[in-house]
């Protein structure tokens, strides 16, 4: 519906959910003030993560497109789409991965990302790209480079931004952002020098404007600073589980005999400790010899698609002289991912820990929804918060 003098404050903004996975992404957007947002068309390569979205978001069965994004066209998707995200695989950039870049099999999707936004007329007004740091680094920052300069032939203004999740959520999961603005479409009020360091864009992030600005066409968005975020998984974990969860005495003390001596003492310093208190544990593989390691802080390592090594984290319950030590549950996946009213009736818990540990923190996109998509795309709407 069109406000007085055809203003589009009013108007849903339609969106395209690219690598839609469970729909987190979704459910961020739902979340943002000032203007309401509809996912108007989500795509994902995998039937288990489809069937797990269209269970929170029945209405999606009609718009949910099951297939290789290879095989999608721009036509495929419905008309007037001014808002396109995009969370493509991160395996061949991540530090953990195997670095082959944007020509990796699975990373390289970003191209057909971009070959699909090429093709839509008009193109999204706003596009939003989610991925890990090591996007700035793989193969000397010539990756980033090249989607850059991709995005800048599409006639995109791009903004850099790095944020982790730790600032919302009791997990450590830093994660980088490009907004890329159509040129035609850039408020008045976004800037286009080097921003300043701050702590959505540390130096890092501001050297990449640096690099780029004069070539590409780069902005910058004033944002407020980040939330502190909270300091302990309380809240977070499930304290009323099945018994059967928690393991068993030896395996308990198989766990505690692998812990080197330093995390030995800190097992040990909790063991006595008068509160019972909550910490994650990663299995390590030191010297060929498979150990545990327990944080140093009372939040949850980076969740990781679940697929054996180091990818699963333990919950570790110590305390008055009492330890307990159990698997994390979906449930205490989702909500470390911010999803704490996600429904969990689709698919095994396995397919459950994988579709959220491949996912986006729903408070990081909530957030940049509020402060930058919803400002830059309803611009008349409610005042912008600095």
């Amino acid at each position: 519906m069109m406000g007085e003098g055809g203003s589009m404050e009013s108007a849903p903004i339609r969106a395209a959910e690219f690598f839609a996975g469970i729909g987190l992404v979704r459910t961020a957007l739902e979340r943002v003030k000032g203007a309401q947002v509809q996912v108007v068309w989500a795509n994902d390569i995998k039937q288990a993560k489809s069937d797990a979205y269209v269970a929170n978001y029945p209405d999606a069965e009609d718009h949910f497109m099951v297939l290789d994004i290879r095989n999608v066209a721009a036509q495929d998707l419905p008309a007037g789409v001014e808002l396109a995200t995009s969370s493509f695989p991160c395996v061949d950039l991540s530090l953990a991965g195997n670095r082959r870049g944007l020509v990796g099999e699975q990373s390289g999707m970003f191209w057909e990302f971009a070959r699909i936004l090429g093709g839509m007329s008009p193109r999204p007004s706003v596009v939003l790209l989610e991925n890990v740091h090591g996007f700035a680094t793989s193969h000397g920052g010539d990756d980033l480079a090249a989607a850059l300069a991709c995005l800048a032939g599409l006639d995109y203004s791009v903004d850099v931004l790095a944020i982790d999740a730790r600032h919302f959520v009791p997990q450590s999961r830093p994660r980088m952002f490009i907004v890329g603005i159509q040129k035609s479409k850039l408020p008045g009020w976004v800037n286009v020098d080097t921003p300043p360091v701050s702590d959505v864009r540390p130096p890092w992030v501001q050297a990449i404007h640096k690099k780029h600005m004069q070539t590409f066409g780069m902005h910058y968005v004033n944002l407020p600073r980040l939330p502190e975020g909270p300091q302990d998984l309380e809240g977070f974990v499930e304290k009323e589980v099945s018994s059967a969860l928690w393991w068993d005495e030896g395996r308990v003390e198989a766990f505690v005999d692998s812990l080197s001596e330093v995390q030995k003492k800190r097992f040990d310093d909790l063991l006595a400790g008068d509160v019972i208190a909550y910490r994650t544990a990663y299995r390590r593989t030191r010297r060929g010899v498979s150990t545990w390691e327990l944080r140093k802080d009372a939040i949850a390592g980076c969740l990781r698609t679940t697929g054996g090594g180091s990818s699963r984290q333990a919950l570790v319950r110590l305390g008055r002289g009492s330890k307990a030590i159990r698997w994390m549950t979906p449930r205490e996946y989702a909500n470390l991912m911010g999803a704490h009213d996600y429904k969990l009736l689709a698919g095994t818990p396995n397919q459950q820990l994988f579709g959220f540990g491949d996912a986006v923190v729903v408070d990081v996109i909530e957030w940049i929804g509020n402060h930058y998509l919803v400002p830059v795309l309803r611009p008349d709407g409610p005042a912008r918060t600095e």
